[in-house]
Formats: C-alpha cells, structure tokens, sequence
C-alpha cells in the first residue's frame, strides 16, 4: 500500500532497505519520505518476500554489501542465495535496477561469492545516480546526479547549544579510515602557547571497534582537553555535539561524499576537511568560510587556522544549502525512475548498463 494511503499509484518503487530502525541514516527516511510524497508513486521498503514475490516498477539499491551480508556464515549464504534469484527475477521480468553510487569501491574484506554478485548486481544495473558530478561512473552508463539534501528539516525539533568558544569536535562513527587518531594526534599540539586560545576537543560516536575505542583512548590519555565519548548518538544528542562546537573536523583519510559534514553545515556549524575536488566544489556551493580545507596529513596548525578562520561571522549567517531541498531531490529520483524503466524497455539481447 502506499504511504500514507489512497490509491494505487502509477509507479511503484522497491527500495532495498527496510522499515526504518532508531540507527537508520536519516538519509534513507528523508528520501522515502520524499519520493513518496511525489504524485503517482508508491514506495515500498524492503522485505525478502515484497522483492522476489511482489510486482513492482523498479529496483533501487543503495549499499547492495547489505543484501548479501549476515551474522552467521548460515544467513550470510541464505542471504547470497536470495540476492542471486532476486537479481535473476529483475533479470527475466525487464525490471530496471537503479543504483546510488554512495561508495567509490567495494567492500574490503569479503569473499570471492561477495564480490560476483556485488559486481553482477552492478553490471545489471540500468541507472546510476551519483550525489556529486564527481563520481565516476562506467563509460557509456546512465547517469543522474542528485546531491545529498539537507538535514535542517529532520533537525529542527532539536534545541541548538551555544557555540563553546575554542571546541573543536569530531561528531559521527568512529572508524579508522575516518582518522580520529590523526585529530587526537594534531590536537595534542595545537594551542600549546601561552597566547593560544583555549581549546578543547570533544570525539562523540560508536567506535567500529573495542580495539579501535582502546587505542584511541590511549592516544588521548594524559591531555585533560579531550573528551571521548564512544556510544551511538541519538538526533538529539547529535544536534548538541555538532552545536555546542565551533568547528567540526572530519580528517577522513578518503572522503568522497559525507554526510557528517551534511549533517554539521545543516546545523550551521563549518567543517574542517581534506583538500580535494569534491570539498572545493562543496565549498563553491555552500560558501568558502563554511568548508575549510587542509592539504592532508592533518597538522597542529590546520587545526588552529581552521578555527582562526570560522570566528567573526555575522549573527545569523548560514550555508547556502537552498539547492539541497528534499521537495525537489524527491521530484528528481522519480524522474530518474521512469527514465529507467524506458531505458530497460527500449533494450533488446544483452543487458548492459546505458
């Protein structure tokens, strides 16, 4: 049925991830929300039986790892079975297969069966859709871009903190490619003159590991500026870290799209992240004092520039995020979707991507 009721609609859309939990990205719940609110569409989240048995109009997959993923080495191969009969039933029944990139490459760490059908489930795909121009796609695919919306509406029922002079934080999960060592690190030497403003660091997320958590609560052992607070964030506590700071380092060792800058300029609080063309092309959108960038690695005074920088602003000045409306990335995944279903209707023999 669709969301919300009311008749059937013209075009029904499968998405692959379920009904949403209290440790869903928002992304996902604010995308159904949106495509669903567009007229003549049904949205369907996913359920094994919805996909394999049910009609639909379209596939759309998001982290495609997650469908052929499990707990056990049982459910992980229960899981690849499924995933193989579900692509071969988008096969057979002409049914196109939309895919956001979010990622650039696949998975570190699975088996040779992961990877086959990760790279089948790919090459079946009709459409692409990519959050920033940037993306690589395959030569000759179809391709839509829709950039990430923003967060200010799925935040609003939150109280905002005031700003602590000197506070730098890191808001999200905690995993090593994400280079939290590296900022505690930085950070240890930063503001060490006796004409330094004072600082201090907050690092609040669930850590991708126990071993991760140890370490890094070593590295931060003996500077009483630090504070770690390794546990999942709800909304609510994730608008207080973002706002109470002044500035958000993200010091991702590979950072192509974020949410967690997203996330802290939504909340109108500027980023410190890698130099590189994505973030210079956000920085372009947004405003230049709001993304703040550093030629990697992170360094004592990218720290102290960076926070130097962000001070001064007029009361009331915020990101341009006007171009991120959920209204309208809604409007344009339904677009994309039909373009779709008459690219996979107009093919004939072998499927290959457009």
């Amino acid at each position: 049925m669709p969301i919300g009721g009311g008749e059937v609609a013209q075009l029904v859309v499968q998405q692959s991830f379920p009904d949403p939990r209290p440790t869903t990205n928002p992304y996902l719940i604010m995308l159904r929300d949106a495509i669903a609110a567009q007229p003549g569409v049904e949205l369907r989240t996913f359920t094994w039986r919805r996909a394999l048995l049910a009609r639909y109009d379209v596939f759309h997959v998001h982290w495609p790892e997650i469908l052929v993923s499990g707990h056990s080495p049982l459910k992980k191969l229960v899981r690849q079975a499924l995933t193989l009969a579900l692509v071969l039933k988008l096969r057979i029944t002409r049914t196109p297969i939309v895919r956001t990139a979010h990622n650039l490459d696949l998975p570190s760490g699975i088996s040779r069966r992961e990877v086959w059908l990760l790279r089948l489930i790919d090459r079946w795909t009709t459409l692409r859709i990519r959050l920033n121009p940037l993306t690589p796609v395959p030569d000759g695919s179809a391709v839509e871009t829709i950039e990430h919306g923003h967060y200010r509406d799925w935040f609003a029922a939150y109280a905002r903190r005031a700003a602590i002079p000197g506070r730098l934080a890191y808001v999200g999960l905690v995993r090593r490619y994400k280079g939290v060592d590296a900022l505690i690190a930085a950070f240890r030497e930063a503001f060490r003159a006796s004409d330094a403003p004072a600082a201090t660091l907050t690092v609040s997320g669930r850590p991708s590991s126990d071993e991760l958590a140890g370490q890094l609560q070593e590295e931060a052992r003996g500077d009483d500026r630090i504070f770690l607070r390794f546990a999942f964030l709800t909304d609510e506590e994730l608008v207080a870290a973002v706002t109470e700071s002044e500035l958000i380092v993200l010091p991702y060792r590979e950072m192509h799209n974020s949410g967690g800058a997203l996330s802290s300029l939504s909340l109108d609080r500027p980023v410190l992240v890698p130099d590189n063309d994505v973030n210079r092309l956000l920085a372009r959108e947004v405003g230049e004092s709001w993304v703040q960038r550093y030629d990697p690695p992170l360094r004592p005074e990218h720290l102290e520039q960076a926070l130097a920088a962000v001070r001064g602003r007029e009361p009331g000045d915020r990101p341009d995020l006007d171009a991120r409306g959920w209204d309208e990335t809604g409007r344009r995944h339904v677009a994309a979707y039909r373009r779709a279903i008459e690219l996979r209707r107009g093919r004939r023999g072998r499927t290959r991507p457009a």
